[in-house]
């Protein structure tokens, strides 16, 4: 038999070669060193053609202005720097986010497209960016791949700044005059959502101070890759085209959710960090659970859950700690508080509803994981939660008799 002509070059590169156009994100608060880590980058790019988008929150771009300086070679070789201003990604310029970037995807004359964000950025808003449809069904992934989402740590104050309680508006760093969001829990989403974290300028601190600072990043992530640097100094193939980043993997890597699903790391186990989950069937004295939540746990560098308040028989209670700052609001509805009509009929979530099911309060429950390093204690933890649960003759009063308990909670919408 006479053997089939060859397939043209461009058919067979077409089938093996992604010609999306690689995008890494940089994130991490004020002052952490993304752009001293850019021009690091643009200085030692090894002929690539780098495009920036370069987001910040004043009129006057700052940021881009300093990239400008690395980057004047760069302009010469008809590369680009989008400046984005006057507005944070993860918020009113996700829709312009969408278009700049399908737009330098389409010119087709860059190697690489590299993202600063601005240091008031959540990463997970960046990366759903790149899942959004347009007005006609098409997405950014057709043309653009998220390939590593990279954190810049400032690792001479990330200890000191994640033990605050400040929150952004104190740090004069807010996205509008409604956000109430505080530093720590902002730090920690910034590492929990990382492939890759450049601990900068932790060449300051002493070999001790350094073992703290990784034992603090490694119980937020202990999957991503970690590089602790010196003036932003990274090889260049560590944070560009790794191939690292992927929504299913970003959504496993807490390690507070690794804990909830049951599942080991080695990781932490290396860095002295600990963790655990408090479960309970009983519903929590509001009072009792509002005085010990209004204290931060001592030791606890994050915890994460939800609760079940006695006054509250509806609504699921969300807890989310990191460093000094606690937040308690509304998570919704437990299915034992909703129609089976309402339910799902079959499948997972279905499922689901039934492993979580035990009576008499169906699947209303307290679920909450901590994690800290070698001094946090499970046993006084687990002996002050148990003392805010409802006492056997408070359990035999009934839920009626509950829903007249002092409630120091706010309302939850």
């Amino acid at each position: 038999m006479k053997n089939p002509p060859a397939a043209p070059a461009d058919l067979i590169d077409n089938r093996t070669v992604d010609r999306r156009l690689p995008v890494t994100v940089l994130s991490g608060f004020l002052g952490a060193g993304k752009t001293t880590i850019l021009n690091h980058l643009l200085n030692n790019r090894e002929g690539l053609r780098i495009a920036l988008i370069v987001n910040d929150m004043s009129e006057v771009n700052i940021d881009a202005a300093l990239v400008g300086q690395g980057a004047a070679a760069v302009a010469q070789r008809e590369e680009k720097i989008v400046e984005m201003s006057n507005g944070c990604i993860c918020c009113t310029l996700r829709e312009d986010l969408l278009v700049e970037v399908a737009q330098l995807a389409k010119e087709n004359r860059f190697d690489y497209l590299v993202i600063e964000s601005t240091g008031i950025s959540e990463p997970l808003p960046v990366a759903e960016t790149f899942t959004f449809a347009d007005e006609n069904g098409a997405t950014l992934d057709e043309v653009a791949r998220l390939d590593t989402m990279v954190t810049v740590v400032d690792g001479y104050n990330i200890l000191k700044d994640y033990g605050s309680d400040d929150s952004l508006f104190e740090r004069g760093q807010v996205a509008d005059e409604e956000d109430e969001r505080d530093l720590a829990t902002l730090l920690a989403e910034q590492i929990e959502f990382a492939d890759v974290i450049v601990l900068n300028k932790i060449d300051l601190l002493d070999d001790a101070g350094q073992e703290r600072v990784v034992q603090m990043v490694r119980a937020l992530n202990p999957s991503a890759q970690l590089h602790c640097v010196e003036q932003g100094r990274i090889p260049i193939a560590e944070v560009l085209n790794t191939h690292r980043f992927s929504f299913d993997d970003a959504s496993k890597s807490p390690l507070w959710l690794q804990t909830l699903r049951g599942e080991e790391s080695s990781e932490s186990d290396e860095y002295g960090i600990g963790s655990f989950v408090y479960r309970s069937r009983r519903p929590f004295h509001p009072q009792r659970f509002h005085r010990w939540a209004s204290s931060p746990p001592e030791n606890v560098i994050r915890s994460k859950g939800f609760f079940f308040l006695a006054s509250r028989m509806h609504q699921v209670g969300s807890w989310s700690q990191a460093g000094g700052i606690s937040q308690q609001g509304p998570a919704g509805y437990w299915w034992a508080a909703v129609g089976k009509e309402h339910w799902p009929a079959e499948g997972e979530p279905l499922d689901q509803i039934q492993r979580n099911w035990e009576e008499p309060f169906g699947d209303r429950r307290q679920e909450l994981v901590f994690i800290g390093n070698e001094t946090m204690d499970r046993e006084v933890l687990t002996a002050q939660l148990d003392a805010c649960l409802l006492t056997n003759e408070e359990l035999e009063r009934g839920a009626r008799r509950w829903s007249y308990y002092v409630d120091p909670f706010p309302l939850w919408e």
